[in-house]
């Protein structure tokens, strides 16, 4: 499908770009069946942002397969045809789309390692560099049960505060950022953060934990100026490894 005349061309650039970040979240093995999702909000006063339909594969997820919908939860979607979405995914994403415009871009997973560094007490561990991204920057939210309750929304914005990443207690992982490629960074990093912290610890050894003061410096060396190119090299370089589905994904 080329671009349907009902769509602006800002958003169906972000259709394809969402659809894109779907398939590589999908590449990196962490997705949950159907379950998760990646909200990206469109140009405009509206506050309008896309939402994954309900029950499409990440790998196969395609332009026209995303969802606009309100930040009510209501599909304002123009394509027509079933446009479900998850209830949960609207819940969590609405509220924090609302109170943080600079997060344009939410991912939200239940991988294996992430949902194990999410059961421990300790949350994640100051163990590796890239943890050491998240050293005084990562927030915590306590788990109610699956997030379908509006009145959680107050509890998931008061608890992400300034953060960019927060770790849902006994469920899974969320980070966002400023476009796709921010979003994929900091949601790439604290995955490999809670893979690199499971292993380490199945090791049974003790584990080597930097000084406070190594810690907060190598925390401000990823928050340096320069750094937006980096991530927008690694978004690219990402993309090149899914280089042949851009026809299919931009549909």
């Amino acid at each position: 499908m080329s671009k349907p005349e009902i769509i602006s061309d800002a958003e169906w650039q972000a259709r394809c770009e969402l659809a894109a970040l779907y398939r590589l979240v999908a590449y990196y093995r962490m997705t949950d069946l159907i379950d998760t999702h990646i909200t990206l909000r469109v140009p405009g006063p509206a506050h309008h942002f896309l939402i994954n339909r309900y029950g499409v594969a990440f790998e196969k997820m395609r332009a026209s397969d995303l969802v606009l919908i309100d930040l009510q939860g209501n599909v304002v979607d123009r394509l027509g045809g079933q446009r479900r979405v998850n209830a949960a995914g609207f819940v969590i994403h609405s509220a924090i789309h609302e109170a943080r415009p600079d997060m344009r871009c939410i991912v939200h997973t239940h991988t294996a390692a992430g949902m194990a560094v999410a059961a421990q007490r300790d949350g994640l561990l100051p163990l590796t560099q890239h943890a050491l991204k998240f050293y005084g920057n990562l927030a915590y939210h306590t788990y109610e049960g699956i997030a379908l309750s509006l009145e959680e929304r107050v509890r998931l914005v008061a608890d992400l505060g300034s953060h960019k990443a927060m770790i849902l207690r006994n469920h899974g992982l969320l980070a966002g950022g400023q476009s796709v490629a921010h979003a994929f960074h900091e949601i790439y990093f604290l995955e490999r953060a809670c893979q690199a912290q499971i292993q380490a610890m199945a090791a049974g050894v003790a584990l080597n934990v930097p000084s406070e003061a190594v810690c907060e410096h190598t925390a401000a060396q990823f928050a340096r100026d320069g750094i937006d190119g980096i991530i927008d090299l690694a978004w690219q370089a990402a993309l090149s490894l899914i280089e042949e589905q851009r026809d299919d994904w931009c549909r």
